[in-house]
């Protein structure tokens, strides 16, 4: 009988959290472990404790993708900061070392982005911004009654004052 790796995957739950907040998918993650990726889905459905670390680490990252979409459908602003190693002098005017400084700082604009705003609109608002749009329309269609159609054709003749013979066909 095969010895589990149970123990072994239970010690690094944090580390599993970890992966998952930093996008590894579960392919990835028993890579990782060195077990076959149905061994782990035994594990998902046995160890509840594997279950809740997947799921708190999907969490966290699920939410800042969500937030980071959002950003994009509104536009932004930020700083953009560069900055240069310059020499430390000390009161001799010698260079005793050197240190990062700021040289210029620009701000910048992200105009809001329409293909954002319709993946957000199509995905919270399905109904409204669906690209196909299921339409009900109910048609009645009306079939005349063979007694009306023979009415409609007399009141011809007897306006046009037309005979009309009946004539038999043989089959």
């Amino acid at each position: 009988m095969a010895v589990s790796k149970w123990p072994e995957v239970e010690s690094k739950l944090m580390l599993i959290e970890a992966w998952c907040r930093d996008g590894l998918i579960e392919e990835d993650i028993c890579h990782n472990l060195g077990i076959n990726i149905a061994t782990f889905a035994r594990y998902k459905n046995d160890h509840c404790e594997l279950r809740d670390a997947l799921k708190r680490g999907k969490e966290v990252v699920d939410i800042m993708v969500e937030n980071a979409l959002f950003k994009r459908t509104q536009g932004y602003r930020y700083d953009e900061v560069t900055t240069e190693s310059m020499p430390v002098y000390d009161a001799h005017g010698i260079i005793t070392g050197y240190e990062m400084r700021e040289t210029k700082r620009v701000t910048k604009e992200v105009l809001p982005d329409p293909t954002s705003m319709i993946f957000w609109l199509k995905n919270r608002k399905k109904l409204e911004w669906r690209d196909k749009h299921e339409v009900e329309k109910t048609v009645e269609i009306r079939v005349p009654m063979l007694e009306e159609i023979q009415d409609t054709f007399k009141h011809m003749r007897q306006l046009n004052k037309v005979e009309v013979i009946d004539v038999k066909v043989d089959e």
